[in-house]
């Protein structure tokens, strides 16, 4: 057996699965692996002045962080999914190819790829190049197995074969699954109708490079999925990819982290304080974002919130949000990023008002929090259903009757709703106590990450 095997490891371009992919790294470097990490250049860059910013080193050690081009310019808008998806199947397995070369070149033989089943294509690029492949998932199960199942989803008429709905309907993919609407499906929710179009290509195209993948394993854990993974026995369960060990370590962050708001946690009564945060991706217009401002001083509680610097899509004046501030005083703490695993850790937290993306649905879960659920696109509407109505661990935000608005209004009352009762509170806990199980020694996950490693650990 060969010391310290060399492993490449390509996230999809996206805060929400670097972050998974990095803390499976860190579980890799545990065993003894060492891993070439490969980001876009532009997230490469966002990650070095991050570092930067926190004082941290890029390089983690055992973890060598690298970039390659996405295929668009600079000043492109590379939160539009349709267009980063084009450019980076273009351009990004030619130059994965060279990365390798070069690698090989050097004598630093390469013996795995793991990749983000939405870069499915560097699975063809490893089978090419001689190297052994498997492929990540970063989301729910239930997301992927539909994903995998759209042939048949064509073939029984609830989807064209464009990847649209033929009708407005809910539907269930097998028993046990979730029930979800077909107008709610991940890659018709992920931006125009051009993009949906690339998007579901991607989709499609990568499902066809599964079979390079010897393992196909999941951030999600069989306690929570059973239905699914029973179905699907070649999704492999590896998560939560969670870890108080790894708090403390670079997690390829895109933005700096606003560590003195902990301090301020510290202040507050325990199980008080309503975290409010919506991932990398969400956008508010003007009028939404002041109403979730005045249902939160609605409220009357404390809250943390996380307003990234391209949140709003038309700013309010810094008269109001300097208002807003002053009227809010020592109850309210606003902060451009969170070190977002530390804080729903933290004792003070009372619920946690989310996007529903899966990295922040597994790291609520994990500390027993109530979810005020608020999805934005893709998978996150998948998730707000385990969330609701599956689990019934939080409820729902919707707009008011006849409108696109969620009212201060609706916001106050669904947050004492959510905090008044204690079924969603004991069922939180009970699924916290699942997911802690499933990791360690003789857990379901914890079984799964084992055989997967000890097979990376074989000679080719």
């Amino acid at each position: 057996m060969a010391s310290s095997p060399h492993v490449v490891v390509i996230p999809f371009p996206a805060q929400g699965h670097v972050i998974p992919l990095m803390e499976l790294s860190h579980r890799l470097v545990e065993q003894g692996f060492k891993i070439t990490f490969v980001n876009t250049e532009f997230n490469h860059d966002r990650i070095v002045a991050a570092c930067s910013k926190m004082n941290s080193d890029v390089d983690a050690e055992g973890i060598h962080m690298v970039s390659i081009p996405d295929g668009l310019a600079a000043g492109e808008d590379r939160t539009n999914l349709g267009k980063l998806a084009d450019g980076f199947m273009r351009v990004m397995p030619g130059c994965l190819e060279e990365l390798i070369a070069q690698s090989e070149s050097e004598g630093k033989k390469i013996r795995w790829v793991i990749a983000d089943e939405n870069m499915a294509w560097a699975l063809k690029v490893a089978k090419k190049m001689g190297i052994r492949a498997i492929c990540f998932w970063a989301a729910a199960a239930a997301m992927l197995a539909l994903m995998m199942s759209i042939p048949r989803m064509i073939q029984s008429g609830i989807l064209d074969e464009y990847g649209l709905p033929r009708k407005n309907e809910k539907f269930q993919l097998y028993p046990g699954m979730p029930i979800i609407n077909t107008t709610r499906l991940a890659w018709n929710c992920a931006g125009d109708s051009d993009g949906q179009k690339i998007i579901f290509e991607l989709v499609t195209t990568g499902n066809q490079f599964l079979e390079h993948a010897e393992f196909i394993i999941c951030n999600t854990f069989n306690e929570i999925e059973s239905p699914t993974l029973a179905v699907f026995p070649n999704i492999l369960s590896v998560g939560p990819l969670l870890s108080v060990a790894h708090f403390n370590k670079h997690l390829g962050n895109f933005w700096p982290e606003d560590t003195s708001c902990m301090n301020w946690l510290d202040e507050q009564p325990a199980r008080s304080v309503i975290y409010v945060a919506f991932g990398s991706f969400t956008v508010f217009d003007r009028r939404q974002f002041e109403e979730l401002a005045l249902g939160l001083e609605l409220s009357s509680r404390p809250f943390l919130w996380v307003v990234r610097p391209d949140l709003i899509a038309d700013d309010p004046t810094a008269a109001w949000l300097d208002d807003f501030r002053e009227r809010t005083g020592g109850r309210g703490r606003m902060v451009d990023w969170s070190p977002q695993k530390r804080i729903l850790a933290h004792p003070s937290i009372a619920c946690f008002v989310t996007h529903c993306g899966w990295n922040s649905t597994l790291e609520g879960l994990w500390n027993g929090v109530p979810f005020l659920c608020w999805p934005y696109f893709t998978d996150q509407f998948l998730n707000q259903i385990y969330i609701c109505d599956v689990w019934k661990t939080g409820l729902t935000l919707e707009p008011d009757d006849g409108g696109r608005l969620i009212s201060r209004e609706r916001i106050k009352g669904k947050l004492e709703e959510l905090l008044g009762d204690e079924g969603i509170k004991a069922r939180a806990l009970a699924l916290r106590d699942k997911a802690r199980r499933s990791v360690v020694g003789g857990g379901s996950s914890h079984k799964n990450l084992e055989r997967v490693v000890e097979t990376m650990r074989q000679e080719n």
